[in-house]
């Protein structure tokens, strides 16, 4: 289906790099220059993002990796999200005082720290290059400046008097001549430069793998744990609650984990094999979604018309719903994912979509565990309206500025096929001070567990928040390889899902997909904090049209019309079988970039 697009789609056969913001897509491409493949230049554009959108992620923060490996010919799931500390407990919890929601802001809701690690463990296990050679943008953005976003720099502005009177450590990062810096202004932040240079030195050993091991050591065992341990050891911060609270993380915490691999969830849609992240993020929700709409016959309707976006966005409210009564740590809860997953269950959840908009939250009441539903929708009803005028992005700070944080992502192929699909997050500098000396933050991930006991996403000792961080990677019945992804916290999966069905049935190319109208429900329970949900309402672009907003709201729906070109910061990347390439990048906000030849 052929129609106008804001950018060329990139096409080639060497590689093909986009990013969420074009210093990374340009360094990503760097790297597949100098001979580096895919897994090279996923990890030197990770830690260029930290660089230049620390608002939006940083080395303390999550990282899940989707992946194609040539070598094996098979997909992979890198796990670098961090744990819960051995004391977060909810009993521990209530005893500062927290008896409702886990502040999303300061010390108290830091689990341990995985990006870094995720990172190197990809470079060490899948790429070719050291650690210095991927690592060497990053610094050099850090140690000679980088152009600060208008988006940084006012979430700094936003936060200037509260980091001076809170939290001095951010303060004399990110205000470092007195002020917040000016949009476009070249930014250095020297003291992250100095971590990894150290890091750097510490990469010894006989093989590239053992010192890239040894660099994870340093940071986990070394001098990086050891000025974490000795801030965290007596500071407490204001939050998002009014009060000071620590940490509960500690140096046992961080020295006793590592990122990990595992094999993906999936499912088959109209001949194509979609992988995503287990129940520890919310990449099982679109394969839920696929389930329930591969019984309604989308490809006669409009792709761009009302009844395509009423379908899609009820299979969107029953499949997250189902997120909020069941999803979290395998390895901890019992998951009934293969249930959630069915040919059968998806039919019988479909059976429920009528012509009207549903205003009830509707997760599915499998056997055994019906307590789960019931505590899913008491949780909804008691979040319901908790703000006029709610935050709709991660991480929420809104008691301090009206600057929403999010997420990054990338998508990549090199010339022999791997592929790499990632979205970090975490480590926000507006939710998490500054460990002093190591010029990066902590993150706030824990606001993801539930203080109410017996749940999956319950605070437990050890067990993975559940995140919305969500990559993408798809197999077509052509031998394609597709790779996609998008920040967003809860629409990540959202717009992911509307992009890919019409991809699949009507034909979108990468960037006419990414540039069409998107939508997404605020119908369920939120993920971050205040954690609120807003039955029957959606929001979609005012690019779709006022005819279909008006359709909409006849069947049921309450409408917000956003700006256009607002919604979604998508990318993706496609290898064919014969070894064409494609890539796209989102134009909203103007800075993400495809980058190939």
């Amino acid at each position: 289906m052929a129609g106008f697009t804001t950018r060329p789609e990139i096409r080639g056969t060497f590689g093909m790099v986009t990013s969420t913001h074009w210093i990374a897509s340009a360094v990503g491409m760097a790297i597949l220059e100098k001979g580096g493949n895919a897994f090279d230049a996923a990890v030197a554009t990770g830690f260029v993002l930290q660089v230049v959108e620390p608002h939006l992620n940083g080395p303390a923060g999550d990282l899940p990796v989707l992946f194609h490996s040539a070598r094996d010919g098979k997909p992979g799931v890198l796990c670098a999200q961090g744990v819960a500390p051995a004391a977060a407990t909810i009993e521990a919890m209530k005893a500062q005082g927290i008896e409702g929601l886990i502040p999303g802001s300061g010390l108290l809701a830091t689990v341990v720290p995985g990006a870094f690690d995720g990172w190197l463990l990809l470079l060490r296990d899948h790429g070719s290059m050291e650690l210095s050679e991927v690592l060497e943008p990053a610094i050099g953005y850090l140690s000679d400046g980088h152009p600060m976003l208008a988006s940084v720099a006012g979430a700094i502005a936003g936060l200037e008097r509260f980091f001076t009177a809170q939290w001095p450590s951010s303060h004399a990062v990110w205000c470092p001549d007195g002020t917040a810096p000016e949009p476009l202004s070249l930014f250095r932040n020297p003291d992250l430069a100095a971590t990894y240079r150290r890091l750097v030195e510490a990469a010894e050993g006989d093989t590239r793998e053992a010192r890239i091991d040894a660099a994870r050591a340093a940071w986990r065992d070394g001098f990086v744990a050891d000025a974490i341990a000795d801030y965290l050891g007596d500071a407490k911060v204001m939050d998002v609650t009014g009060e000071r609270h620590g940490a509960l993380l500690n140096r046992a915490d961080l020295a006793g984990w590592e990122a990990s691999y595992e094999a993906p969830a999936s499912v088959e849609y109209h001949g194509w094999t979609i992988c995503k992240t287990g129940p520890w993020g919310q990449g099982p929700v679109l394969l839920q979604a696929l389930q329930i709409l591969k019984n309604f016959d989308l490809s006669a309707m409009d792709p761009l018309g009302e009844e395509f976006a009423h379908t899609v966005i009820e299979a969107i409210k029953l499949a997250w719903a189902d997120r909020e009564a069941y999803y979290g740590d395998p390895d901890h809860y019992d998951i009934p994912l293969e249930t959630l997953l069915s040919d059968r269950y998806g039919r019988e959840r479909a059976a429920l979509i009528s012509q009207d908009a549903s205003q009830e939250q509707r997760p599915g009441r499998i056997p055994g565990h019906e307590a789960l539903a019931d505590a899913a929708i008491a949780r909804a009803a008691r979040r319901m309206d908790v703000m006029e005028d709610p935050a709709t992005g991660e991480p929420t700070m809104a008691h301090l500025t009206d600057t929403r944080g999010d997420t990054v992502h990338l998508d990549i192929v090199d010339r022999w096929g791997n592929m790499v699909s990632a979205t970090p997050s975490g480590g926000w500098l507006q939710s998490s001070p500054v460990v002093p000396g190591l010029g990066f933050p902590l993150n706030s991930r824990a606001q993801m567990f539930w203080l109410d006991a017996g749940l999956p996403s319950s605070l437990t000792p050890g067990a993975r928040p559940r995140t919305t961080l969500t990559p993408s990677i798809a197999y077509g019945p052509n031998g394609e390889v597709l790779s996609f992804g998008t920040p967003g916290g809860d629409q990540q999966d959202q717009w992911q899902l509307v992009w890919f069905l019409r991809f699949v049935h009507h034909g979108f190319d990468l960037q006419q997909g990414i540039d069409a109208p998107l939508f997404h429900s605020q119908h369920f329970q939120a993920s971050f904090y205040p954690r609120e949900a807003k039955p029957g309402t959606m929001m979609i672009e005012a690019t779709i049209g006022p005819v279909v907003v008006e359709a909409l709201k006849a069947r049921g729906h309450d409408v917000v019309v956003a700006e256009a070109n607002s919604v979604g910061r998508l990318t993706a990347a496609l290898r064919h079988e014969d070894g064409l390439m494609q890539a796209a990048a989102t134009p909203r906000l103007m800075q993400a970039y495809a980058i190939g030849r």
